[in-house]
């Protein structure tokens, strides 16, 4: 009964051609010769904004998850998405007659979006059971594709289940604990058991936040039926697993309570072959089950969406690990981009198609591609500027004399660190900086505060209330509802694009980016993607104040901000030469393209993926799973006996003499080349320097000898701060701190 999707399953054509889009040519992938061709890359997200059509997204998690697969499909990379199906999406925003946020939730039908029912051979729905405490949970699948790429959505409103559980899919990110962990259960056991029925047998499996990480339970749980017992089935999995993380503040991953999840996963715990305590180990942090944390112990390979947020994210779990500096913390980094074509205005396509070269848009990350944008005559690139500026002002319904003005957008969540009234603090000011009779400023707001968060909502009525002042009523708009349709116009229409978050609270942010390939001009904090891609030269970069209290940190960059604008950016714009056009702006507009638009794409960033994650996770699980997982229950031995024995492992002295150092280290019954000794201390950069110490020999006692040098410039580090370190080691582990285990002395 069970299939692979053919198009007789999830076949689009004819029902609606939007996400048909078009597949380049790549020939071979990077590091693809001669080696085994990759099955499929599975990609689990909670949510997935792949088109206007499909509703099944909140902000930028789920627009980055649609570009990805698209992509995917452009690159040609074998990948499958999975997610939910929301009846009832994210909510609609409307704005009420006295300034606040209603929350709309419209019910979509299925049959009438561009999705069809996946369906077996004899032309019924697949279908998918999942058990809940004491009840069964009947899920079928819609699929849309994207190009050759299937995104799957799970769907629970049939008639199989009894009514309540039919709304356990109706909202994106419910409020209400138990309903949202029953989503993310559905979604990561129950995906997986819709790819097996499908045929699917994924070489790497990408976990897209923590939303999705229950996938990593059921995995183990189809090794445990094969009779691999728990912990090499544990090794298994991590090997071809890889977790991309998203959120800087740990009040944004997604805990709960023991007792939750004993009731709704008490009788699957023991399909496992753990015990209830070990399988809560994997995601413990005090006394909750923490999802992120389940993600990060159980993936092979660990990212960030920005260089930045690598570091802060590092920081962030080191107090899972805290015998590790925060520097060696396992997270990688692989920044966000966005996909070109699907932010690209059609004017600036067009522009792009007749100066660039004819296959430019297959090599979209290489630099050479967007040269040619410099030599663009600054009256026609002025003109095509200004007719996307027109179309932004009539799709949006703004004053036609808008088209005169410097126009700044800021559109995003109102999340409170993002800071949408960072300007409306002092409205005297502000009055003089957007009605300025030489270089007047129009702001144009968009976006939604959660339902839940009461805090965000009060800035965005702050935001509607100064906009409807008479002062600022022609020049503060806000836009309401805030989605894919109305973001196009506004990321490429606008002149400048604002984005004021806390940093270091932006894991990437690519509104900027989508901006950018548009030619508008960036002005942000140096936080996020925005910290790798200026210049000096492709935008502004608004002094950051950390350290600071936050009153003081919002006070200075306010102030920043403020004489930007007003003595540097809008002079700039309204500066004409000759020829009337503002050719400083353009030559701006020009570096923003030319600078970014290679960089912050999502085809250099899947190639990445590509590159530094699915190939090696997808070749490490073969071999950790062949032969019957030799590999895995090797690996899951040694592991077992090292943490048995590793409270043996204990200094017996440190011994210093000039640049000479001698320690003598008890290891029990672990041998000792699966340590490794280090002399470890901080550099003046944050940093951390290591200098390996070598086995010298056992003495009469039992005690192993352990001998090294200082470095030599010992300036930097004082030498009361440097420690001895022994961390067990493995040529199977990815990293030294694999096993999160370290035994300390003082030198």
């Amino acid at each position: 009964m069970s299939t692979k999707p053919t198009a007789q399953h999830c076949h689009l054509t004819g029902l609606l051609h939007i996400l048909e889009y078009p597949r380049v040519s790549r020939g071979n992938m990077p590091g693809e010769q001669g080696e085994r061709k990759m099955k499929t890359v599975a990609y689990f997200c909670a949510e997935f904004g792949i088109n206007e059509s499909l509703p099944f997204y909140a902000g930028g998690l789920g627009i980055l998850a649609g570009d990805h697969v698209k992509a995917a499909n452009d690159l040609g990379l074998p990948l499958v998405g999975v997610s939910l199906l929301y009846r009832q999406g994210y909510f609609q925003q409307h704005i009420s007659p006295d300034g606040n946020q209603v929350a709309l939730c419209p019910k979509y039908n299925p049959e009438d979006l561009p999705l069809e029912p996946v369906l077996n051979d004899l032309g019924e729905p697949v279908l998918v059971e999942v058990a809940l405490a004491n009840r069964v949970i009947t899920v079928m699948a819609w699929c849309a594709r994207v190009g050759t790429v299937p995104v799957y959505f799970l769907d629970a409103d049939i008639k199989e289940n009894q009514p309540a559980d039919r709304r356990l899919t109706d909202h994106l990110y419910p409020g209400e604990p138990a309903v949202r962990l029953k989503q993310e259960i559905l979604l990561g056991i129950g995906g997986v058991r819709l790819l097996r029925k499908l045929g699917f047998e994924p070489d790497a499996w990408h976990l897209n936040e923590g939303h999705v990480a229950f996938l990593i339970l059921e995995r183990i749980r189809e090794y445990s039926a094969q009779g691999i017992p728990f912990h090499a089935a544990l090794e298994a999995v991590r090997a071809s697993t890889v977790f991309t993380t998203h959120t800087p503040v740990s009040a944004g991953h997604d805990s709960y309570c023991f007792a939750l999840l004993d009731h709704y996963l008490g009788d699957y715990f023991w399909q496992l072959g753990a015990s209830r305590e070990e399988i809560l180990a994997l995601g413990q942090v005090g006394s909750q089950f923490n999802l992120t944390r389940l993600a990060y112990r159980v993936s092979f390979k660990v990212n960030g969406v920005s260089k930045l947020h690598a570091d802060v994210t590092r920081q962030l779990f080191h107090h899972w690990t805290p015998d590790l500096p925060w520097q060696e913390i396992a997270v990688e980094s692989v920044t966000n981009g966005i996909h070109t074509q699907t932010w690209l205005a059609p004017e600036m396509k067009e522009l792009y198609d007749r100066t660039l070269l004819p296959s430019w848009e297959a090599q979209i990350s290489s630099a050479a591609t967007w040269e040619p944008v410099r030599a663009i005559s600054d009256g026609e690139f002025w003109e095509t500027h200004q007719r996307v500026k027109a179309c932004l002002l009539e799709r949006l319904s703004l004053p036609g004399h808008l088209a005169q003005v410097l126009v700044v957008g800021f559109a995003r969540r109102f999340a409170t660190y993002k800071r949408a009234t960072l300007l409306l603090h002092d409205l005297e000011r502000l009055d003089r900086l957007v009605n300025h009779p030489a270089h007047p400023v129009c702001l144009i707001f968009a976006g939604k505060a959660h339902p839940s968060d009461g805090l965000g909502q009060e800035f965005l009525r702050r935001v509607i209330e100064v906009s409807r002042m008479d002062r600022f009523r022609e020049r503060i708009f806000f836009v309401e509802n805030y989605n894919m349709s109305n973001s196009k116009p506004l990321v490429q229409g606008v002149d400048l694009w604002l984005n004021t978050p806390i940093k270091p609270m932006e894991a990437c942010g690519t509104s900027g980016q989508k901006a950018a390939v548009n030619g508008v001009i960036n002005c942000s904090v140096l936080d996020g993607w925005w910290d790798e891609g200026y210049n000096g030269a492709n935008g502004w970069a608004i002094p950051s104040a950390v350290g600071s209290s936050q009153a003081e940190q919002d006070l200075m960059e306010r102030e920043s901000l403020y004489s930007l604008l007003e003595n540097e950016i809008a002079p700039l714009y309204y500066r004409h030469g000759e020829t009337a056009l503002p050719h400083e702006w353009i030559e701006k507009m020009k570096e923003s393209i030319c600078s970014l638009a290679p960089v912050f794409n999502t085809n250099r960033m899947v190639v990445e993926y590509w590159e530094k994650l699915y190939r090696p996770a997808a070749a490490r699980g073969l071999q950790f799973t062949e032969n019957n997982c030799v590999l895995a229950r090797c690996v899951a031995d040694y592991k077992q006996f090292i943490r048995k024995n590793w409270h043996q492992v204990q200094f017996e002295a440190v011994e210093c003499s000039g640049e000479q150092v001698q320690s003598s280290i008890r290891l029990g019954p672990v041998w000792h080349k699966d340590v490794l000794v280090e002399l470890v201390g901080q550099n003046n950069l944050g940093g951390i320097w290591r200098e390996r110490l070598e086995h010298s020999g056992l003495n009469p006692a039992g005690v192993h000898i352990y001998r090294g040098k200082l470095p030599g410039d010992l300036e930097k580090t004082p030498q009361a701060d440097i420690r001895i370190r022994i961390v067990p080691i493995s040529p199977n582990f990815v990293s030294e701190f694999e096993m999160e285990l370290a035994t300390w002395s003082r030198l």
